[in-house]
């Protein structure tokens, strides 16, 4: 669907938040794309071209704003597309979909051939995967370049580049000058200190953002070893492929962005980093326009978000654990889970001390040795059909062209029902339309004990209804 370019014009003059990150304004006659929060000159219409998404602005000759910096707009939510292929490849680029794979390889991921992924893409975005994929690196490295002190040669490293020459040279050729140029244009911005081997990278959002919400939600979950909260900073261990290290975030509402730190030995997966960062604080969420649409069901807390996941693996291990028990018992599951099948691994914090089980790890053990560490053998064989399941490339849990046809996928593994799979699509895969309806507490919070009067209660949340069950259970806390 084209963008309407008057609707896109007032959106610029009166430089409206909500629509940051929706689209970009190019300007002819200097040939500069902008977020339309920018507070630059304003152009006349005739003057401006709108593009959904930076890549499309960059094929199209223009360079980004120096000022406004392109690169630090907020995400879209899945619920913005038209299209979910082209969503999900989207999102799968920008989290290095295409870092150390082939774009045939992408499509054969998401179930199409790379013709018609390529097809799809410029149908709807205007730009081809390549396109996409050089125009997010790009913008990485710039943020990086004014944001902190890191060599050019990490930067590039970091921003998904196999080599600084390459890095150089399509860095020059789109933007009209070197990455030495921006980085002493930028040499008296204050960069963020660390007493850490890290890199600090800004995270931005929409407002409201209900931060403390998120840390509760989060705290009551905790996997030890693996997480730890402390005071308002949120820390976790990450291994991404053979790259292993810890994350530290904390909010920054003046900026409205997260301040993310990130150790230096996850400096080559940084771009992975980033985007599981922003599905687990659901920071491409669109505030305002929910809020409108669930009405007075989300008045009292605007900035609400729904908790995603890190890792899809280890979020379908922690619904699975949550089946019919306590958040506190599933909780404690988790950490002996941990213990027995994570990695250890060394951190700054005394209380980060294992990595996330991974799939295959659990796929080699028993089912004996899961009931050894309490769980129930209908949830031992559960865990163990998942794990196997991923293991062996039967089933992907980071990516849904059609959330229907994943969440079947999911059903067919033995002790999965609606509740696990609606659970996991609210948290694992973003869908902001998913509804666990036979919650326990979700009934209890709409005053029923019949599940389909829920679900029907639902059909006027849509599409949103995944954050109508984050305000229902919230409800109960503030009855309480």
């Amino acid at each position: 669907m084209p963008l309407n370019r008057d609707q896109c014009y007032q959106a610029m003059l009166t430089h409206d938040p909500r629509f940051d990150g929706h689209f970009f304004v190019a300007v002819r006659s200097t040939r500069i794309y902008c977020r339309p929060i920018c507070r630059s000159k304003r152009p006349a219409l005739e003057n401006c071209e709108f593009y959904r998404l930076a890549a499309a602005a960059e094929v199209a000759g223009y360079r980004p704003c120096l000022r406004c910096r392109p690169e630090l707009a907020p995400g879209q939510s899945p619920a913005d597309s038209a299209d979910r292929l082209a969503s999900a490849a989207i999102k799968q680029i920008e989290a290095g979909g295409l870092q150390e794979q082939r774009v045939s390889d992408l499509a054969s991921k998401l179930g199409v051939s790379e013709r018609h992924l390529r097809r799809v893409l410029v149908e709807n975005v205007g730009v081809t995967p390549i396109q996409l994929a050089q125009t997010h690196k790009l913008l990485l490295a710039k943020q990086l370049l004014t944001d902190t002190t890191l060599p050019i040669i990490d930067v590039a490293l970091a921003s998904g580049f196999a080599s600084l020459r390459r890095f150089n040279a399509l860095f020059r050729e789109r933007y009209a000058f070197s990455p030495k140029t921006l980085r002493e244009k930028n040499a008296k911005v204050k960069h963020l200190p660390s007493s850490l081997p890290s890199c600090i990278c800004r995270l931005f959002y929409r407002t409201p953002f209900d931060w403390s919400s998120l840390l509760t939600f989060f705290s009551r979950r905790i996997f030890a070893g693996i997480e730890q909260l402390e005071g308002e900073t949120y820390r976790r261990t990450v291994a991404i492929g053979s790259h292993q290290g810890w994350i530290s975030v904390e909010n920054d509402p003046v900026h409205s962005a997260l301040r993310a730190e990130v150790s230096i030995s996850l400096l080559p997966v940084l771009m992975q980093v980033l985007a599981r960062l922003r599905r687990l604080f659901d920071l491409e969420a669109t505030p305002k326009q929910i809020t409108m649409h669930l009405g007075s069901l989300a008045n009292g807390n605007p900035g609400l978000r729904v908790p995603g996941a890190f890792d899809g693996f280890e979020m379908a291990i922690r619904a699975i654990l949550g089946q019919q028990v306590s958040v506190e018992a599933a909780t404690t599951f988790a950490g002996r889970l941990t213990r027995h099948f994570g990695r250890s691994i060394e951190t700054p914090f005394p209380g980060l001390t294992h990595l996330a089980p991974t799939a295959s790890a659990i796929a080699a053990a028993s089912e004996d040795e899961l009931t050894r560490i309490g769980v129930t053998k209908s949830r031992a064989r559960t865990i163990l059909a998942i794990a196997r399941a991923v293991a062996n490339g039967l089933i992907t849990l980071d990516v849904a062209v059609s959330i229907d046809q994943a969440l079947a996928k999911l059903k067919e593994l033995p002790g999965i029902g609606d509740w696990t799979v609606q659970y996991f699509a609210m948290r694992a895969f973003g869908w902001p339309d998913a509804f666990p309806h036979s919650d326990l507490g979700i009934l209890k919070a709409l005053k029923t004990k019949n599940p389909r009067h829920a679900l029907a209660a639902s059909e006027n949340w849509r599409p949103w209804r995944a954050y109508a069950a984050m305000h229902l259970w919230q409800s109960l806390e503030k009855n309480l």
